[in-house]
């Protein structure tokens, strides 16, 4: 596994929503956007249900992530983060995660989901093996 490069950190903390790709049992590929932040090195997401890309983490860890930076390169390209790597995906907790990630995404005096929600969630941590893309953190590939 390698670390999260300090330059990809503050993008993986901001509003920016990231792609996540995980594969189907027939081994076509799942694309979703979440929420992501950062905990002990890893990106993490919530999940408040077992939707198709909690199942297929659950049986096939292999995660592809992406997300835009709104910063453009020297020659003018739009940055983006590619990660990557394995997920673990553990139940419960999710709910709390999500609440965290809505002071970002939505903003600090957001009470999503409402707090009647009774779900625990899923929360998803992902390893990255290997990190590209467009912008400072490129050269870590």
């Amino acid at each position: 596994m390698v670390a999260i490069p300090e330059s990809a950190h503050a993008l993986l903390s901001s509003d920016a929503l990231a792609h996540v790709v995980t594969l189907n049992p027939d081994g076509s590929p799942q694309a979703t956007c979440v929420w992501v932040g950062l905990d002990e090195g890893d990106i993490v997401f919530g999940s408040l249900s077992p939707w198709q890309k909690i199942k297929n983490l659950r049986r096939d860890p292999r995660v592809a992530l992406t997300i835009e930076s709104a910063g453009i390169d020297p020659s003018g390209l739009r940055e983006y983060l590619t990660v990557t790597g394995e997920a673990t995906v553990t139940e419960g907790d999710g709910i709390k995660l999500v609440r965290l990630l809505a002071q970002t995404y939505i903003g600090p005096e957001a009470n999503y989901p409402p707090e009647s929600e009774t779900r625990t969630g899923y929360v998803v941590r992902i390893k990255a093996r290997k990190i590209g893309g467009i912008g400072p953190w490129g050269s870590a590939a």
